[in-house]
């Protein structure tokens, strides 16, 4: 997240009390008076949206009401607690990195998708001799994978694109685009994202070695939940900046340390309870909306109930652009997509083996080898584009765009040569570009630099800023 210059810090912190952690880390200027106020209203009635959901799962039978009425009530929580998450993370940077504070928030915000495909497993490992169940599993995972870059990657830039001309324009009031995050209709990463680069482009490689073995075992969960392990711990190791607070998160921030601390996890904590007890209901309840009208279960298991669970995270993304922060959104699904194609698929041969009783393989049949090759093979491409450390509009278009074709084109051999012309593309793209060449030699001196920079690079940061808005 970028820094205010030494006139800027200065100017700010004679003007506001300052607020001293007690680990040195920061100190926190914030006013203190309506803007405050304001900031901790706008908290509780984000947290007073899940109410009424709520109250109906603890009171009474969901399972009664018309399912309209059920995602009404789940959409609203699920969009309070995508704020708390929101805030919570961008104060929470105060303590730890950004990437370990994106990577919680994601891990969190992705928890119903978990919950969703967990069940799927488990009840194919129930049921072996029926192959619904696993089909359910592999369509659900491969849709949210697909939806999280066709469709999430793709917003988030567009939606900066958008915002960053409106303001240019004198059109649109509001915080500020933070220096660097949208270039020439560009969302740019920083090179300490080479991090959640490093761990999907191991997990995309090993994503293609799946469809050949014809089915998910232990081995696979092995591998990517050791891949997720260590990517966890890395971002563990990455020192916390500074970062800049805006709005409500900034109140957080200017909260004495101890304090801090308490009212971040315990929004973490509400908006993770939140999500977990509304996703699946959303999700079932858009899914016999569908059904209703006589969609296909398949399709509406494979992107429909993937949009409900995914929605937390796009929502937070959304967020974090429309508030000038574009490069945190990005990132925020960046580390979802690592989540996704490291823990989850590797929850799903242990769910499945877990209840079967004994080490077994989540059976792939054609179809879901397909499906897989197809996922594998976007993965691939997205990863070229960014490659570079941006995404531009064209590229998000291009993302939406081929994301879009495979709605309308079901047919398992369209499929094939679109997962053939994503692979094209990308060696295509990596031969006639010597700059992405170049910045993937130098991914692995970005991840050493993230988790071992020079000490004087952290002592010497200036304190953060948080500023009501």
């Amino acid at each position: 997240m970028s820094l205010r210059s030494a006139a800027e810090e200065e100017a700010r912190t004679s003007a506001h009390p300052l607020h001293d952690d007690r680990n040195g880390q920061a100190a926190v200027t914030a006013d203190q008076g309506r803007g405050g106020q304001r900031a901790w209203a706008w908290i509780a009635l984000a947290m007073a949206t899940a109410a009424p959901w709520l109250l109906v799962r603890i009171l009474g039978d969901w399972h009664q009401l018309p399912s309209v009425t059920v995602a009404v009530l789940t959409g609203i929580a699920i969009l309070g607690a995508a704020f708390i998450l929101s805030w919570a993370a961008e104060a929470f940077q105060m303590d730890v990195s950004q990437a370990l504070a994106l990577a919680l928030l994601s891990l969190i915000a992705v928890l119903p998708e978990y919950a969703v495909d967990v069940v799927f497993a488990w009840k194919a490992g129930l049921n072996p001799d029926d192959p619904t169940q696993a089909s359910y599993a592999v369509a659900n995972m491969t849709g949210s994978n697909r939806l999280l870059i066709g469709v999430g990657w793709s917003s988030v830039v567009i939606l900066a694109w958008w915002h960053s001309r409106r303001q240019a324009q004198g059109a649109l009031a509001g915080p500020p685009d933070r220096p660097g995050q949208v270039v020439n209709g560009a969302v740019t990463l920083e090179r300490g994202q080479a991090l959640e680069i490093g761990a999907l482009a191991l997990a995309t490689l090993y994503s293609f070695i799946i469809p050949l073995k014809g089915g998910l075992s232990l081995v696979d969960t092995a591998v990517l939940v050791s891949l997720f392990g260590v990517y966890a711990w890395a971002t563990s190791r990455v020192p916390a900046a500074h970062p800049e607070l805006v709005g409500p998160a900034a109140s957080i921030g200017a909260l004495p340390p101890t304090r801090r601390r308490i009212v971040t996890y315990a929004m973490f904590l509400f908006a993770a309870a939140v999500i977990f007890v509304s996703a699946e209901p959303f999700a079932e309840s858009l899914v016999h909306t569908g059904t209703s009208f006589g969609i296909d279960e398949f399709l509406l298991v494979q992107w429909l109930a993937p949009f409900a669970s995914e929605s937390p995270e796009f929502l937070v993304a959304l967020l974090f652009a429309w508030r000038g922060m574009a490069g945190a959104g990005l990132r925020t699904l960046v580390a979802s997509k690592v989540n996704q194609w490291t823990l989850l698929i590797g929850t799903l041969g242990a769910a499945y083996s877990l209840a079967r009783g004994a080490p077994a393989a989540l059976p792939l049949d054609a179809r879901q080898v397909e499906e897989l090759l197809l996922t594998s093979a976007q993965s691939l491409f997205a990863l070229v584009l960014i490659a570079n450390f941006d995404l531009s509009v064209k590229e998000a278009l291009v993302l939406l765009g081929t994301f879009l074709l495979q709605l309308f084109f079901p047919d398992p051999q369209v499929r094939l040569w679109m997962a053939a012309t994503y692979m094209i593309f990308s060696v295509a793209l990596l031969a006639w570009s010597p700059t992405r060449r170049a910045m993937i030699m130098q991914i692995p001196g970005m991840i050493w630099e993230s988790i071992n920079p020079p000490k004087a690079s952290v002592a010497g940061a200036p304190a953060p800023v948080a500023r009501m808005g």
